[in-house]
């Protein structure tokens, strides 16, 4: 399955699901991750048939090596895998910005009337860092403004899926007690259900963006057709570290 946000043009974004790909095994079908045990030339056919989708090509990529950090950098030129972050902007329309994920959510950004689009790969540590505000304001040194930017929160762990314990509820209310919000009761008092999805939407909210779109598709359920890392770790699939399907969300202008 993939996920098109209503509030972005259909043709210019995509959030790409497990299917149709080429990959085999745990890794079906559309496996983007190069740091897993499937075939490279698996996973690079994969790449080839989700740029085709936009017209474009491997090559017109913007990838980054992702980790759960703050830093967003801009978009010059078309790179694959060459910076370390967690978020990119650019105002170059032969790039596709794109984000990695497997339980996280990415967050697509574009203001249009003003040409800059960013992309953020948001867990609940680069939420909590600071990584949509560092995208939203790299976006805004670049001509964007917060009103005119459409925002989509992409598919990932949503709360009924996202179980913590009291170490990171304890961070999070330390940051703001009123994140208190954002979790449900457990199976007993060290154990919640974090909403991250109504985090990352509040944190748009904050920062003045009102069009936003969430339509909280949840990555955990092996219904709905995306790849899950908390799901492979529960069903025992992961070998070796780094070893597990991903998908990625592309944008472009």
């Amino acid at each position: 399955m993939s996920y098109q946000a209503s509030n972005l043009p259909l043709e210019k974004h995509c959030f790409f699901g497990a299917d149709g790909g080429v990959s085999t095994g745990k890794y079906t079908s559309l496996n983007t991750n190069y740091n897993s045990q499937d075939s490279k030339i698996a996973v690079r056919q994969n790449f080839e048939i989700i740029t085709a989708y936009f017209h474009k090509n491997y090559e017109d990529m913007f990838t980054l090596n992702q980790g759960v950090s703050n830093l967003v950098v801009e978009a010059d030129l078309p790179q694959q895998f060459t910076q370390t972050a967690d978020g990119a902007v650019t105002t170059n329309p032969h790039i596709l910005l794109g984000i990695k994920t497997a339980d996280c959510a990415p967050v697509l950004l574009a203001d249009y009337k003003h040409g800059v689009i960013g992309a953020a790969h948001a867990g609940w540590r680069g939420a909590y860092r600071g990584v949509v505000e560092n995208t939203v304001a790299l976006m805004q040194r670049k001509g964007a403004i917060p009103q005119d930017i459409a925002a989509a929160v992409g598919p990932c762990l949503q709360q009924t899926s996202f179980e913590v314990g009291t170490d990171m509820k304890n961070v999070l209310l330390a940051e703001n007690s009123q994140n208190e919000k954002y979790f449900a009761a457990g199976k007993d008092t060290q154990h919640f259900f974090f909403d991250l999805s109504g985090y990352l939407t509040d944190k748009l909210r904050y920062l003045g963006i009102t069009n936003i779109v969430n339509d909280r598709i949840d990555t955990y359920p092996p219904e709905n057709g995306y790849f899950s890392y908390r799901r492979n770790t529960h069903l025992g699939l992961i070998d070796k570290p780094k070893d597990y399907p991903t998908q990625y969300a592309f944008i472009c202008l």
